[in-house]
């Protein structure tokens, strides 16, 4: 079946995927999504690695894949690269996240398809970047957590360093590279040339650090963990209604007031310990508990409700059962609806942002390993006595 796009906004271009693992996986199937004609390029079935989320019938694969076509080639043979070439020639955008020598060994690096292909957008994703002291390392999401300096700040104080409980690098360093290339495709419209994106998940992740970089290289300032309480807006944090746990945010001091109002405790706006923020924040422990105190006189759906009508914002700690309970989520259309020739239906996630005009959808199911390979090879214009010759050769 030839390529469906997802979106009209990127079914012009043709992406070639040479990833595997997270993070390559998810730029391609941000393009994907809105309309790229996304060709994921995997080792044959006999030859494979560990390179797949699960395994290619679970969740986290078909997640990953969606929207997306499959050809494998065999990478070790002369004419498995000589077809990944004629590949790509159709192609605007290369994907990969090899070990850094990789594509150099097997000429498909990014000087030497530009030769040919001056308009190339060539993107890599690696862990630590493409040179430098850390490059030839072996990148890890948990490793760059850690060097990152996320883990630094996340938890409990005292407990010791926490990971995030998703794979943080991976996905931003898919992300970004996406960003990247589409930031490419619209220079090309003005230069008519194609360039090398990279991005590695040492580089996200310190990005995503964001005010805490600032805190240091402009204030000098080392932040700790401070577990679920924000570090200077108090009170906010994690707070035990009757029934459970739940967030409440308090921002400046007009919401401070509607807070102390909605909680049936108005005497805090002249408290000398709680009036101003320095003092709330010399005082956190003692206003933390007496707040805790008088939400277990009712459950956290009258606690929400009469924040948020009041104008404090309060939310419910959700489990992932409990976030696709959520009206809102109903209401946004967050999950999409696919169907796998395979394994039948299935629900996803759509993109978290919306197009009106020309918004993204999920049209295909993720690949089995190869399932387009006879025909991306005709669309190459290969006859059916040279897939039959290449199969007998292990080329696919």
């Amino acid at each position: 079946m030839p390529h469906m796009p997802a979106s009209a906004a990127l079914q012009r271009f043709r992406v070639i995927d040479l990833t595997q693992v997270r993070a390559g996986p998810t730029a391609c199937r941000q393009l994907a999504d809105w309309g790229a004609d996304v060709i994921q390029v995997q080792m044959p079935e006999h030859m494979r690695g560990d390179d797949t989320l699960g395994g290619q019938d679970g969740s986290d694969y078909q997640f990953t894949h969606r929207n997306k076509r499959s050809i494998t080639l065999n990478l070790k043979e002369a004419e498995g690269i000589a077809i990944l070439k004629k590949l790509i020639a159709t192609a605007d955008v290369v994907v990969e996240n090899f070990r850094p020598d990789v594509k150099f060994r097997l000429g498909i690096d990014y000087e030497t398809l530009a030769k040919d292909q001056p308009r190339l957008v060539y993107a890599s994703i690696s862990g630590f970047g493409q040179s430098g002291p850390y490059a030839k390392r072996p990148g890890f999401d948990q490793i760059v957590q850690g060097m990152g300096g996320l883990m630094s700040v996340t938890g409990l104080p005292g407990q010791g360093p926490v990971r995030v409980g998703l794979p943080i690098a991976d996905l931003c360093a898919g992300i970004f590279a996406a960003q990247g290339i589409l930031v490419a495709l619209l220079e090309r419209n003005e230069s008519g040339r194609g360039q090398w994106v990279h991005t590695s998940l040492l580089e996200s992740m310190v990005y995503m650090m964001d005010f805490q970089t600032a805190r240091w290289l402009i204030d000098g300032e080392i932040a700790g963990q401070s577990g679920n309480a924000h570090p200077t807006s108090i009170p906010t944090g994690v707070y035990q209604a009757r029934d459970g746990f739940m967030n409440i945010a308090v921002f400046g001091s007009k919401i401070w007031e509607r807070f102390c109002h909605i909680l049936g405790a108005p005497e805090w706006m002249t408290d000398e310990r709680y009036h101003d923020k320095p003092s709330r924040s010399v005082n956190r422990e003692s206003l933390n508990a007496e707040i805790n105190q008088r939400l277990a006189s009712h459950d956290r759906a009258h606690w929400i409700a009469l924040f948020n009508d009041g104008g404090v914002a309060c939310g419910l700690i959700s489990n992932m059962q409990e976030v696709f309970e959520l009206p809102q989520i109903d209401h946004l259309k967050m999950v999409k609806d696919v169907v796998s020739n395979r394994l039948g239906a299935q629900r996803h996630v759509g993109q978290p942002m919306q197009l009106e005009r020309t918004p993204s959808d999920i049209v295909r199911a993720a690949p089995r390993r190869g399932e387009h390979t006879a025909e991306l090879l005709g669309e190459l214009g290969y006859a059916e006595a040279d897939l039959v010759r290449m199969k007998a050769a292990e080329i696919f």
